[in-house]
């Protein structure tokens, strides 16, 4: 249990950067999402190809973690939208909204929302109103960002069942090509409404898309699919609250967005970071309390 809580945090650390990667790389977020997919679905074959992993799946399951996958491209382009739109801080923070959508669509779904999810996802909630008081001038990158968490909570829900059944690089493989293929078929549209320069990327956009790829996505998210084997998907995304706190430091180290930081800003990460600790706290203590009522077998 230690080690899968360690892999998650390691995977959060990772997500850290993608805002940091979102600013540095000067394409629009329909482009920066392509190539980070399509990127990412060649470093996945390869890595495939290396271990010697079947890539032979029934057609029907194929086409299931395909659409699972959609809902994590279109978390990403909205993300990245958030970003352009308004800055890293309101991007990475407005992420945190994925626990309070994991929580309710958890309910809807299949069970009574637990009052303790309901309480560390209103602490969150807190803890955003805080740190930004959800300035006027970021209400497009604010609600792009909400969106965008919307769709995360799906993507975590709905991996949540098919890390059980294949690997987990095997999973993201598909999802990247599936995202490939899709968005590449709907870039056509989106650059209509959405004109840009040149469609390929620099020099330096290309040197931080392959970083973008290798270990923000494709590192990133086969450690956050090992760690749902073994970890609610509810406490997974609670944990991926901290992503705010490691890319709100960078961003004000490099990119001046500490501005005028004041003690609310810090009253609202703690509140962040506190849901992060209880959560965690009280998954653990379920998983001692179920491993000690199960017989011993001989």
């Amino acid at each position: 249990m230690k080690k899968s809580y360690f892999v998650l945090h390691v995977a959060v650390l990772l997500a850290g950067f993608t805002g940091i990667f979102g600013k540095l790389i000067s394409l629009n977020e329909g482009l920066l999402v392509w190539y980070r997919v399509f990127f990412s679905a060649i470093w996945l074959f390869i890595i495939l190809k290396i271990f010697r992993i079947n890539l032979a799946i029934p057609r029907r399951e194929k086409l299931e973690i395909v659409k699972v996958g959609l809902f994590l491209t279109a978390h990403w382009v909205l993300f990245y939208a958030s970003i352009k739109y308004s800055n890293i801080s309101i991007g990475v923070v407005c992420y945190c909204l994925t626990s309070f959508f994991t929580a309710i669509f958890e309910a809807v779904s299949k069970r009574k929302l637990a009052v303790s999810e309901l309480f560390f996802s209103m602490l969150t909630l807190l803890g955003i109103a805080l740190i930004f008081h959800f300035d006027s001038s970021h209400q497009l990158g604010i609600a792009l960002g909400t969106i965008s968490s919307v769709f995360a909570a799906l993507y975590t829900i709905q991996s949540e069942h098919l890390v059980q059944r294949y690997d987990s690089r095997l999973i993201n493989y598909y999802q990247m090509a599936g995202g490939t293929v899709v968005l590449g078929l709907l870039l056509p549209f989106y650059l209509y409404y959405f004109p840009v320069a040149s469609f390929i990327p620099g020099l330096k956009d290309t040197v931080y898309l392959v970083f973008l790829s290798l270990f923000c996505t494709v590192a990133l998210y086969v450690l956050f699919a090992e760690s749902l084997k073994r970890i609610p998907a509810f406490t997974v995304n609670l944990s991926f609250n901290l992503e705010p706190v490691y890319a709100i430091v960078m961003a004000f180290l490099f990119f001046g967005e500490g501005k005028t930081v004041n003690i609310s800003f810090y009253i609202g990460l703690l509140l962040i970071m506190a849901s992060v600790v209880c959560q965690s706290a009280i998954s653990i203590r379920k998983k001692i309390s179920i491993s000690r009522d199960l017989p011993v077998l001989a």
